[in-house]
């Protein structure tokens, strides 16, 4: 039997490959732009609930105060739906804080509010602690009455 020319060229195989795979790329790339037609993005009602929550322009920090893994990235989702610009997470210096609360680094005391009002801290939580260290607004640290916030 004869070869044909060509036949047993790796670069063929290679060229088809990536024709192959763009082809199934452009293929999910259609369906996600028709799921995205008939079914629009849906505004999360808790994005709704009160227009004087959401800010695009408080930046916060969200700190772990009571030591169970993942509560503050837990609470950054939530604060990110409410509009909320969370920059950084991570854990405060003890986890034995049993009432969250919420400090203004900026001195701007309404932001620090708008924030503990989203997430349902009381007002008497948050307090005031301004230093030029920090390039932020609030600091948000929660405690082990995290299960009686707003999630």
């Amino acid at each position: 039997m004869a070869k044909q020319a060509g036949e047993d060229n790796p670069n063929h195989l290679f060229l088809n490959s990536a024709i192959g795979f763009l082809g199934v790329l452009f293929v999910l790339l259609i369906a996600a732009l028709g799921s995205r037609m008939i079914y629009p993005r849906v505004v999360t009602e808790r994005a709704t609930v009160d227009p004087a929550l959401v800010s695009n322009v408080i930046q916060l920090e969200v700190l772990n105060g009571c030591g169970i893994p993942g509560i503050a990235t837990r609470f950054t989702d939530s604060l990110r739906e409410y509009g909320f610009d969370v920059v950084e997470t991570g854990n405060f210096d003890h986890f034995n804080v049993e009432q969250s609360f919420v400090i203004s680094r900026s001195g701007r005391m309404e932001n620090a509010r708008r924030v503990a009002k989203a997430i349902g801290i009381p007002e008497q939580n948050v307090i005031r602690e301004e230093s030029p260290d920090f390039f932020l607004d609030v600091t948000l640290i929660i405690g082990s009455d995290f299960e009686s916030l707003n999630l």
